[in-house]
């Protein structure tokens, strides 16, 4: 099997079970901050429908310093309030989010990554 093989593979499993746990993490956790009238609008900018499934996960995914300054800067709006989803979700909902952001994020990166190396001929014979 070859490398090229290895990372498509790769990436298609991680693109699947990122698909998954997208799905779980919205039913499970971001649809009850939805219904809650203390966070419903804490849950930052929707870019597109959904969007507010990924905030709160990146909520999740980053060190509480860094939700910290995003929270007093005048950009706040676009990202959740990680403070307010702390208080107001269980430590597997944080966990399922801290999941799904991170294997979301290295699958869109790895595929980038691998159609800028494509593009470089590094996979040419």
């Amino acid at each position: 099997m070859s490398t090229t093989t290895i990372i498509v593979l790769f990436i298609i499993t991680s693109s699947m079970v990122s698909g998954i746990l997208y799905v779980a993490f919205g039913q499970i956790t971001v649809r009850k901050l939805r219904k809650n009238p203390k966070t419903q609008d804490l849950l930052g900018v929707e870019y597109a429908s959904g969007w507010d499934i990924i905030n709160v996960a990146q909520a999740f995914a980053f060190p509480r310093a860094w939700a910290k300054k995003v929270e007093n800067s005048k950009f706040s709006f676009v990202y959740a309030n990680a403070t307010a989803l702390y208080e107001n979700t269980t430590k597997f909902d944080q966990i399922l989010g801290f999941v799904f952001y991170w294997v979301l994020t290295t699958s869109g990166l790895v595929s980038a990554l691998l159609i800028l190396l494509d593009s470089l001929g590094v996979f040419s014979k």
